[in-house]
């Protein structure tokens, strides 16, 4: 079984000291969550401002059983949850899916409004 913390060869290694939960969120933040009916790039509505579940004891199976890894390493030092959330997205080439959602989505506001 390979090592989830060693990124792939196309990324530059990564602290062999990330190798559990930083609490930094980008986990509840960046990828889409179907349980939660929680959109990619949108933090989870149980993430509060200090990147802690509300609802962690009771979170869904999905959430309980996140392993962190290799990417935990490459986001967690980063300063604030929106650039965490950003190099998430990068990693995972979603950052265009992402604003075509934000697009689609304010196109869908500019079109109710002028209704």
């Amino acid at each position: 079984m390979p090592d989830r913390f060693v990124a792939p060869p196309e990324y530059a290694p990564r602290s062999p000291l990330t190798t559990e939960c930083s609490g930094c969120g980008a986990c509840c933040a960046a990828p889409d969550i179907h349980a939660l009916q929680k959109p990619l790039g949108v933090a989870c509505l149980n993430l509060g401002a200090d990147c802690r579940c509300a609802v962690y004891l009771s979170r869904p199976a999905v959430c309980r059983n996140y392993q962190a890894d290799w990417v935990c390493g490459e986001v967690a030092p980063l300063p604030t949850l929106e650039a965490r959330v950003r190099r998430f997205l990068e990693i995972y080439g979603l950052t265009a899916e992402v604003e075509a959602r934000r697009s689609e989505g304010l196109q869908g506001l500019n079109r109710d409004r002028s209704d």
